[in-house]
């Protein structure tokens, strides 16, 4: 019989609630409650009827919702990367991209977005620094508040993350971060704080690693300041399988992602039962619970926090709106932007330029039903111009899957291939017909742990003439079959021991085959399921498809070369790889993949008008940036993304990025580089000093400064306005008002000085010389983004709040004295100064 003995919460957790939901605990069972507390699945939660409480359905994002299935016949709006979105410098776009997500997440019957990213790019060699936003806190603050705004104000919760210091991949499930509280609280924290406190997120993801000693499932920060201090009433869901013990149950952890299985559930209950837990404890983690459900509308009469969406806009379009306003222009030797009438021929050139990266690896993966690649965006919008393309230098590392219009079904005949789920017996368990061959299974109907083998079946038309490498990505025993003869058979062991790379990166297996153009070859690729245990027992990734051919490197660049030398100006889009910017590792290098610098020194050489395309989620080495005549970083650009591009080389939209974090000309000179654990620990020695304060503090400069970027048009900072004063609260430790009660405006006006409306990103930095208290050289307080029409002078007014003026020390402490307030258009070039007093004294 089931103990329906309740113990009531406390009464300040009970206000923090949803009133209306309040009286369903008392119906509930200690079983019950404990089960709401694990998810049901990989992506689910428990529905309870006996109290109207339907299914939660969480998703990935933060760059699109991919849904409940991992699968291309559901497909899902790839927006640019969080790089690209913070490139924007503009919050207006960034709830807009909450906005577009939301509505997303309605269409696919999303309850809860896990995202934004919001971890800060400690290091340019983070493995998922195109994910998050900034180097800044501040900035990273602004736009993380934005983007939670526009996702919950239609309907849909948004899940800030990863709390807290996850700013690196290596061992990320094991490494203890080692930060002091200042910096944590002035860095780390801070973007989580503003998500909270203005913008009232309902959820908050824990990472995986630890934080000074404790893992973050279990530590204090849970509770201070997230709850206790910001008056957090969310649900903190843990990052999937990040919760381990029993004991993080007794924290201010509530959900463990994913289920059924987990390390609450009957012990919890057990714990529970034998006074080692304290029901209240578990009682405040449902009421979290079941307020998100009133919140999103998953309790039966209950309205939703918002009905229906209320700010709803096509979802491309803005796709390729917000991907110009990220894109930055870092260089334009009076190039850009081209007239379409003045070009007859153009050579486009680079893997990335016809296999454009629109996204990043790992679980932030979703898949578009088209993508528009550079190639395709500049051949659309010329189309009176002779576009040629060549490769000219490989990128691609691993398998890559096939082109769905190379590949057809043996048994349906159409586009795609036949997947099937073994027994042990060889009886079919389960089939599917599949438009693409990189698969995953996160979630779904197929018995992933009841199969013995998976076996994927396709004829292959060979595309040219030559050698092609066929293969698989996968870990396990598998075997490719040619014909119906065994070609190979190999068991892939993964890269290292973190889970999601060798889950969503994994290694690759191929054989060479010689075919002529046109030629059907049937490849069926086997991969042995038995013995998979854990979390990921019911998940499985593999890609089918080709190796990439580096055989003959050289005759690529000369084909490119000579490609470059006809045409009236050579693009050449450089970029990254799946197997270099992703979840689950970090990067080793700043250097960009394969030959790509060789090729750009010789199409230069070749033809003087070579612009170039950078297409990387986050900073990589450019040592020819000064030999072309313009360069573009264009982030990983969404689906969009070639009509974007096209729309800045040719002027239809000014390029509106400037940058959110710094790009090194040497990876040697980089103040704050290291991302890999010694003896379990990372220690963030640099405290308060990372990004361009590192920069700053070191005295070295970098090929290219935080906040720059230019436009087709030019501006001249022509006055700084700041009160001569700004009071601070009267105790120092007390907590200052972070709106506008504790702020003061202060006002920029600049001057369009060129022939074309442009934007400007009016940026206001503080510094303090005589001071007690170590202090960046300067850090940023404020900025705006602001359009003008050619001689046009505008007002861009910033809010300067007084915590940005403090630091922390078991408190917030507020230094009274003389700061400088510096304004222009980046953190090296700041023509225009005013002082602005700190004083103590009553907040005004």
């Amino acid at each position: 019989m089931t103990d329906q003995t309740t113990v009531s919460p406390a009464p300040a957790d009970v206000a923090l609630a949803d009133p209306r939901v309040v009286p369903l605990l008392a119906q509930l069972s200690l079983e019950e409650k404990v089960l709401l507390l694990t998810g049901r699945d990989f992506w689910n939660t428990w529905p309870i009827e006996k109290i109207g409480l339907r299914r939660i359905l969480v998703s990935d994002g933060p760059s699109g919702v991919r849904g409940e299935v991992w699968d291309e016949r559901s497909p899902s709006l790839n927006l640019p990367s969080s790089t690209a979105l913070a490139a924007a410098w503009d919050p207006s776009i960034a709830r807009r991209y909450g906005n577009v997500a939301a509505v997303e997440a309605r269409r696919k019957e999303v309850d809860v977005v896990l995202g934004p990213t919001i971890n800060l790019h400690r290091s340019p060699l983070g493995g998922r620094h195109f994910e998050c936003l900034s180097e800044d806190p501040l900035l990273t603050a602004r736009l993380a508040s934005a983007y939670v705004t526009g996702v919950q104000e239609n309907g849909v919760g948004a899940t800030p993350k990863h709390y807290i210091a996850n700013d690196f991949e290596t061992d990320r499930f094991t490494a203890d971060v080692r930060v002091s509280d200042r910096a944590l609280r002035e860095l780390y924290l801070r973007a989580f704080e503003d998500a909270i406190t203005e913008a009232h997120a309902w959820l908050v993801m824990s990472s995986y690693n630890s934080i000074n000693g404790a893992t973050a499932t279990e530590n204090e920060l849970l509770e201070t300041p997230l709850n206790s201090e910001w008056g957090f009433d969310g649900v903190v869901i843990s990052d999937w399988t990040a919760v381990r013990t029993l004991n993080s149950a007794r924290f201010s952890q509530d959900l463990v992602m994913p289920g059924p299985a987990g390390p609450w559930g009957d012990a919890l209950v057990a714990a529970v039962r034998a006074g080692e837990v304290e029901e209240s404890a578990v009682d405040r983690k449902v009421l979290r619970i079941l307020t998100l459900a009133a919140r999103v509308g998953a309790l039966e009469g209950i309205d939703a926090a918002v009905p229906s969406p209320v700010r709803v806009e096509d979802g491309l379009a803005f796709a390729r709106e917000a991907e110009v306003a990220g894109t930055v222009l870092v260089r334009n030797e009076s190039e850009l932007p081209w007239t379409a009438a003045a070009l007859s021929s153009v050579a486009v050139i680079g893997h990335n330029a016809k296999f454009a990266r629109t996204q990043g690896g790992g679980s932030a993966t979703v898949l578009p039903e088209h993508v528009v690649s550079p190639l395709e965006g500049i051949t659309a919008a010329l189309p009176g111009a002779a576009i040629s393309y060549s490769v000219g230098a490989v990128v691609q590392e691993g398998i890559s899957e096939f082109p769905l219009s190379s590949i057809t079904n043996p048994v349906t005949g159409e586009p795609g291939a036949r997947v099937r789920f073994l027994g042990a017996a060889g009886e079919e368990l389960f089939v599917e017909d599949r438009r693409a061959t990189a698969l995953v299974w996160f979630g779904g109907d197929a018995p992933i742990a009841d199969s013995s083998t998976v076996q994927v079946s396709l004829q292959y038309t060979a595309e040219a003439d030559g050698e092609v490498l066929l293969g698989f990505a996968a870990v396990g025993n598998g075997r490719i079959y040619l014909d119906g003869e065994l070609r190979r058979e190999e068991n892939v062991v993964p890269e290292g021991t973190d889970l999601g790379a060798a889950f969503l990166s994994p290694p690759s297996c191929s054989v060479p085959v010689a075919l002529a153009r046109g030629q059907v070859v049937e490849l069926t690729v086997e991969l042995d399921l038995g013995g998979i245990e854990g979390a990921l027992a019911g998940a499985l990734s593999i890609a089918v498809g080709i190796e990439a051919d580096q055989s003959d490197p050289e005759a690529l660049i000369a084909d490119a070369v000579a490609a470059a030398a006809a045409a009236d100006v050579a693009l050449v889009v450089v970029g990254t790889n799946s197997r270099v910017e992703s979840e689950g590792f970090d990067r080793d290098s700043l250097a960009l993949p394969g030959r790509q610098d060789d090729l750009v020194r010789a199409v230069v050489a070749a033809n003087p008008r070579t612009v170039v395309v950078v297409n990387s989620g986050s900073p990589v080495l450019l040592p020819w940036r000064d030999e072309v005549r313009a360069v573009l970083l264009t982030w990983f650009g969404g689906q969009a993304y070639g009509d974007a591009l096209a729309d800045v080389l040719l002027g239809l939209a000014e390029p509106g990025g400037r940058l959110p974090t710094t790009w090194p000309a040497e990876q040697s000179e980089v103040p704050v580089i290291d991302v890999t654990p010694v003896d379990g620990v990372v220690r963030y020695e640099e405290g308060i000093h990372i990004g361009y304060r590192a920069w700053l503090r070191a005295g070295a400069v970098p090929a290219y400064e935080f906040g720059f970027g230019l436009g087709y048009t030019s501006f001249r900072f022509d006055s700084l306005d700041a009160p001569a004063a700004i009071d601070a609260p009267t105790l120092l430790g007390a907590d200052a008002p972070a709106g506008p009660a504790g702020s003061v405006e202060v006002a920029v006006v600049v001057t369009n000085t060129g022939e074309r409306a442009g934007k400007a990103v009016v940026q206001l930095y503080a510094s303090r010389t005589d001071t007690a208290i170590e202090r960046p050289v300067r850090w940023l307080v404020g900025f705006a983004a602001v359009t003008a029409e050619p001689g046009e002078s505008v007002r861009a007014v910033i809010r300067l709040s007084v915590r940005d003026l403090a630091n922390w020390n078991d408190g917030w402490e507020y230094e009274p004295g003389a700061f400088t307030l510096h304004a222009g258009p980046s953190v090296g070039t700041l023509p225009l100064e005013a002082g602005i007093e700190l004083r103590a004294g009553a907040a005004s």
